[in-house]
């Protein structure tokens, strides 16, 4: 009996512990906005897959009723959401100027404010925005879980060459190795849960 016990008060203890570690942790979905869609203006490769994965994340956070923060650039024709990850009544958006999401915006100060430590960031582009916001978050003293499946970028230009977007993912995704944690969707969840 002692031994059922104790393994409840350990059992119960984790739980507890994860509870309030989550509710300290937000979801910050960078730029995922009609534009990077196919027929916009600035067509991603592939953004739909992330936008999917995107979208997972998302229907996690809401049910487990956590901060959820989009944020947008403020650049159109096409600068709305894109319908896959909505805004819904109560999730904050920040509507930005910069590359960096904190520059310019009130997001750090909303943070803090909801006493957030860690920051779940997926968007659009890898290597622009959503490096920024690692990067930054980073910085300001956050950890930053980058969930990299759930990101898209398109290929580059430099000079006569051109490199492939794949190329361009996984080359950000590996410099964030040394100051972020960077899992994929199902990593992610399979945790979380």
């Amino acid at each position: 009996m002692k031994k059922i016990l104790s393994l409840f008060l350990i059992t119960f203890s984790i739980v507890l512990y994860s509870a309030a570690q989550n509710k300290s942790t937000a979801l910050l979905l960078i730029d995922i906005q009609n534009f990077y869609f196919p027929g916009g203006k600035a067509a991603l490769v592939e953004p739909e897959k992330a936008a999917e994965n995107a979208a997972r994340l998302l229907a996690e956070f809401r049910k487990e009723n956590l901060p959820v923060i989009h944020v947008k650039h403020n650049s159109e024709p096409g600068g709305e959401i894109n319908k896959m990850v909505s805004p819904v009544s109560g999730e904050k958006i920040f509507s930005k100027n910069a590359v960096n999401c904190f520059v310019g915006t009130d997001l750090l100060d909303y943070l803090k404010s909801m006493k957030i430590d860690t920051l779940v960031i997926c968007g659009m582009q890898t290597h622009m925005c959503v490096e920024a916001a690692v990067r930054a978050g980073t910085d300001l003293g956050f950890k930053c879980i980058l969930i990299g499946d759930a990101c898209a970028t398109r290929d580059l230009k430099y000079g006569d060459k051109v490199i492939k977007a794949e190329d361009v993912h996984y080359s950000t995704l590996s410099t964030f190795k040394s100051y972020a944690t960077v899992e994929t969707t199902e990593e992610f969840l399979a945790k979380w849960k």
